[in-house]
């Protein structure tokens, strides 16, 4: 058996993270073709490199087929339910921040808090017959955040892709997405609310709660820890 990290396959993610390691003296190397998902430890041994997309992670972490994992604060948070049981946060990678937040049409002066949504969305239903919709791919995060925040007359529609796209396209009436610069949704003619993000996420190394660890998983994790300074 050896310590599995798993680290983002592809992309500035990918590179960010190898990079975050190597100036900890630890090398991490992609082995193999950009199809195959495996790689190298070199600076600590008994620690094997697992590449997996960032939305794997979360799961992989929690059932404890991977021991640390780097991936975004937004996808631990939306994707493991009482997240904090399953995985301990152990350093802030310092890349990757963006803010999940709430955004309606630029056109809409008079909503720029969620009691102002409260109330668009209590007249939106009343003269359209359906409740309004939001468009989002984190609906644990943003159902509890507008719980939190008196919200009630709204439906959340799915949406994996192009969200800040959907209210063009009429299929929902505002959104809820992460954001690192805002252009996107600047480009597509809506505003942030005026309210703290629901969630400021950035890269971030977790460890796994599942696992039971022998004697030499331990030392290797240790060895590890020690290198990183977590």
């Amino acid at each position: 058996m050896s310590i599995k990290l798993g680290v983002p396959s592809k992309g500035r993610l990918m590179e960010k993270t190898f990079d975050w390691f190597g100036a900890r003296g630890v090398r991490l190397t992609r082995t193999g073709s950009e199809r195959e998902y495996s790689g190298a430890v070199d600076g600590v041994e008994g620690v094997d490199l697992v590449l997996l997309s960032a939305g794997e992670i979360p799961r992989e972490l929690a059932a404890g087929r991977i021991h640390l994992g780097v991936t975004g604060t937004d996808l631990i948070r939306e994707k493991l339910v009482q997240w904090d049981q399953k995985v301990e946060p152990l350093a802030e990678l310092g890349f990757g921040q963006a803010d999940l937040i709430v955004a309606v049409p630029a056109c809409w002066t008079d909503v720029n808090t969620l009691d102002d949504l409260d109330a668009a969305a209590a007249a939106f239903r009343e003269r359209h017959g359906f409740r309004m919709r939001i468009a989002t791919k984190y609906h644990r995060l943003i159902r509890e955040y507008l719980r939190r925040g008196g919200v009630a007359d709204y439906q959340l529609v799915d949406s994996q892709g192009a969200t800040e796209g959907t209210v063009k396209n009429l299929t929902a009436e505002a959104v809820a997405d992460i954001t690192s610069t805002g252009e996107t949704l600047r480009a597509n003619h809506l505003k942030v609310l005026e309210e703290e993000p629901v969630l400021r996420s950035q890269a971030t190394l977790f460890r796994s709660r599942a696992p039971r660890l022998n004697e030499a998983d331990r030392l290797a994790l240790r060895t590890l820890s020690a290198k990183l300074h977590v």
